[in-house]
C-alpha cells in the first residue's frame, strides 16, 4: 500500500501570482455563487501583491500543485488575516487544509514582535468552520451575519421614499468628495464604545476611522464605491455630518451597504431607516435587484431594523480578534 501524499506548507512569498491564479479564480467563482459578489477586481489586486512578494503567508502544495493559501497584512502593530482558501485533495478536505494554513499563519503572527493585535473576518467561510485554530490560539469569536434584501415588491423600501423629517438645520444630501473628512469624524463618534470597535480597532481613533473610510471609498476590496447611492445627513453651515449611508457595487445587479451610521444624539428617530430607503430607491431606479450588508449578530437593534426593511439572513460568518495586551 502506498503512503498517503502529505500536503506541504511553504512561504507564500516564494510564489508568484501566475502560480496562484487558477486557485484565486476558483475562489472568485465561489464568492459569486455564495454572495453574489464579483471578486475578480480583488483577485487582480492580490495577484499584483503576490508578484511583489510582500504578503506574509503560506501556500499548501499537493504533489507540487498549489491547493491552498493564506495571507496577512500589517497595519502598524496590528496584523489582519486577509484570507484562507483551499481546494480538496485526495488526502485532505479543503477545510482541513485551510485550518492547517491558518494554524501556521497565526503561530507566525503571534510570535512576531510587531504583532500586538490580530484581526480577521473570513467572509466566505460559514461560522464555526475555521474557528478551531483561532480558538486554540486564544482569539475571541464574534459571529456576524450577511444579509440580503430583494428590491422588487418590497413595501418597506418604497420607490418614492418618504421625505426626511430632519431637525433644522440638518439636510439630506448626496455624497461628494468633500464629505470625506467629516465622514471619518462621524464614524469615530458613532462607534466610540460600540461593540464593533472591539472587532475593528480602526473605529477607536480618528486616524483609524479615516483609514477605514479610505478602504471603502478609494479601494476596490469592498466593491466599487457608488456615489449615486450614498447619502449624508449634514449641517450645511458647519459641514458636520450627523448620519450617512455608503454603498458599493459588488456585481452588475447587487449593491452592498458598506457603512450606515447615525450620530448618537440622533438615534432612535428613524434616520437609519430613512437613509437606507433613500439609497434603495435610487438603486432600484438604476436597475439594481438587491442590496446586501453585514452586521454583528450581537447588535440586535441593528439586526431588527434590517429585518423590518426586508433583509434576510443569507450567510453567517465569524470575526476573530486576538489582542496581546489582553493576555498579559
Amino acid at each position: 500500500m502506498s503512503a498517503v501524499a502529505q500536503i506541504d506548507l511553504l512561504d507564500l512569498r516564494h510564489y508568484s501570482g501566475r502560480q496562484l491564479r487558477a486557485l484565486l479564480e476558483e475562489e472568485a467563482r465561489q464568492w459569486k455563487a455564495l454572495l453574489e459578489w464579483d471578486y475578480n477586481t480583488s483577485v487582480e489586486l492580490l495577484l499584483q501583491y503576490l508578484d511583489a512578494r510582500i504578503l506574509p503567508g503560506y501556500v499548501a502544495l499537493d504533489n507540487g500543485n498549489v491547493s491552498g493559501y493564506t495571507f496577512s497584512v500589517y497595519e502598524g502593530d496590528k496584523a489582519v488575516v486577509g484570507d484562507a482558501f483551499a481546494q480538496p485533495t485526495e488526502s485532505e478536505s479543503a477545510q482541513q487544509i485551510e485550518q492547517r494554513l491558518l494554524t501556521h499563519l497565526i503561530e507566525m503572527l503571534q510570535n512576531s514582535p510587531q504583532s500586538q493585535r490580530i484581526e480577521s473576518q473570513l467572509l466566505l467561510h460559514p461560522a464555526g468552520s475555521l474557528s478551531a485554530p483561532f480558538l486554540a490560539a486564544g482569539f475571541r469569536i464574534y459571529p456576524r451575519l450577511f444579509l440580503h434584501c430583494d428590491l422588487d415588491h418590497n413595501p418597506a423600501l418604497p420607490e418614492i421614499p418618504p421625505g426626511p423629517a430632519l431637525p433644522e438645520p440638518l439636510v439630506l444630501r448626496p455624497w461628494v468628495n468633500a464629505h470625506f473628512q467629516p465622514a471619518g469624524e462621524l464614524i469615530h463618534r458613532t462607534y466610540r464604545g460600540h461593540l464593533d470597535s472591539s472587532i475593528n480597532d480602526q473605529y477607536r481613533s480618528l486616524h483609524g476611522s479615516l483609514r477605514f473610510l479610505h478602504n471603502i471609498v478609494r479601494f476596490p476590496g469592498c466593491g466599487a464605491f457608488d456615489t449615486d447611492s450614498s447619502w449624508v445627513i449634514a449641517d450645511p453651515a458647519s459641514g458636520v455630518l450627523e448620519g450617512m449611508v455608503l454603498c458599493s457595487r459588488v456585481c452588475d445587479h447587487v449593491a452592498h451597504i458598506t457603512q450606515l451610521c447615525v450620530a448618537p444624539q440622533l438615534r432612535g428617530r428613524g434616520y437609519g431607516r430613512m437613509l437606507i430607503q433613500q439609497a434603495a430607491a435610487g438603486l432600484r431606479k438604476r436597475g439594481f435587484e438587491a442590496i446586501t450588508l453585514t452586521v454583528t449578530e450581537e447588535n440586535t437593534h441593528a439586526v431588527r431594523l434590517y429585518q423590518d426593511l426586508g433583509f434576510r439572513q443569507h450567510h453567517r460568518f465569524d470575526a476573530m480578534v486576538w489582542d496581546k495586551r489582553d493576555s498579559r
